[in-house]
C-alpha cells in the first residue's frame, strides 16, 4: 500500500516496500507486472521507465519461473524511494542454479536495468530448497532524458555484475 503521506516515523524521501507472491507459473507474472507499472507510475516516473520496468520485471520473474521447483512461490519484493525502484524476485530451486549472462533474457534485463545482480543461497540443511534470487535497480532519469535518444541508462557491455559461475554443461532458463 502506498501512502500519500508518509507516516510520521519515516521521512519524505523514505523507502516504500511493497512484496508480491504469486505461483511461479507464467499465468501469473502479469499480477507482477501489472504492481510494477503501477508503483512507477505512483512515483511519478516517466512513461518510458515505468514501460522498462515492467519490461525487466516480467523478463526476471520469467527467467526464476522456469527454475522453480514445482508449486512453490515467486516472492517479488520493490523498494521504492524518490530517485529509485529497487525489484528483488526469489525462487526455491531444485539445485544450485545460476543465471547464464550470454542470454538474450540476461540482455534485455541489462539494457532495461541501471543494476542487476543474481543473488543464490544454499540451503543451511540437507532436503531444503536452494533460493536463486535477481535484484534490479532502475533509477529515475533525469529531466529531459528521455526526450532525446541516448543511451546513458545502458551500462557497458564489461559492466561488473554480480553472479554465480555456470557450472560446465548446466541448462540455461
Amino acid at each position: 500500500m502506498i501512502r500519500t503521506h508518509p507516516p510520521e516515523d519515516r521521512g519524505p524521501g523514505a523507502p516504500r516496500d511493497v512484496e508480491v507472491r504469486v505461483l511461479a507459473q507464467p499465468e501469473a507474472l502479469v499480477t507482477v507486472r501489472t504492481v510494477a507499472g503501477d508503483l512507477a507510475a505512483r512515483a511519478e516516473f516517466p512513461l518510458d521507465a515505468v514501460d522498462d520496468l515492467r519490461l525487466a520485471v516480467d523478463e526476471a520473474c520469467t527467467c526464476l519461473a522456469g527454475l522453480a521447483r514445482p508449486g512453490t512461490k515467486l516472492t517479488v519484493t520493490f523498494t521504492v524511494d524518490d530517485d529509485r525502484i529497487t525489484v528483488t524476485s526469489s525462487v526455491s530451486t531444485t539445485g544450485p542454479t545460476g543465471l547464464p549472462t550470454t542470454t538474450f533474457a540476461w540482455r534485455v534485463l541489462t539494457v532495461l536495468a541501471d543494476d542487476v545482480r543474481v543473488l543464490s543461497e544454499a540451503p543451511t540443511a540437507p532436503g531444503e530448497a536452494h533460493r536463486l534470487a535477481l535484484r534490479m535497480t532502475l533509477v529515475r532519469p533525469a529531466l529531459g532524458a528521455s526526450l532525446g535518444a541516448s543511451d546513458d541508462h545502458v551500462p557497458p557491455r564489461d559492466a561488473a555484475v554480480s553472479f554465480m559461475p555456470e557450472r560446465p554443461g548446466s541448462p540455461g532458463p
